[in-house]
């Protein structure tokens, strides 16, 4: 099982950027779907964006689309959320996740890390 690791998280005002990383370990990580997921106070985990092993394909909520942006450096071992124009609803711990499957697929998810919270005020 792949072991996860997120960072980057804090308080910023709305309209502010935040840049999140997650490192894994453990396994190979480029055999794997990456994913951000978020849950907000009182609310269920939901999906926020995922991007295949090779980095050519991606998928986003449309909560969160033409905001943020998730990459990957396979040499890293590192997955990334760049989160620009951030606004109060985003506010929430944010996860990162992997899939031996496709990051299509969110319900293949899982190796869930500790979390890292965002906090944006208004």
């Amino acid at each position: 099982q792949v072991q996860l690791e997120e960072s980057g998280g804090g308080l910023v005002q709305a309209g502010g950027s935040l840049r999140l990383s997650c490192v894994a370990s453990g396994r190979t990580f480029s055999n794997y779907a990456m994913g951000w997921f978020r849950q907000a106070p009182g609310k269920e985990r939901e999906f926020v964006a995922t991007i295949n092993r090779s980095s050519s394909s991606t998928y986003y909520a449309d909560s969160v689309k033409g905001r943020f942006t998730i990459s990957r450096d396979n040499a890293k071992n590192t997955v990334y959320l760049q989160m620009n124009s951030l606004k109060p609803e985003d506010t929430a711990v944010y996860y990162c996740a992997a899939s031996p499957g496709s990051h299509y697929v969110i319900v293949t998810f899982g190796s869930w890390g500790q979390g890292t919270q965002v906090t944006v005020s208004s």
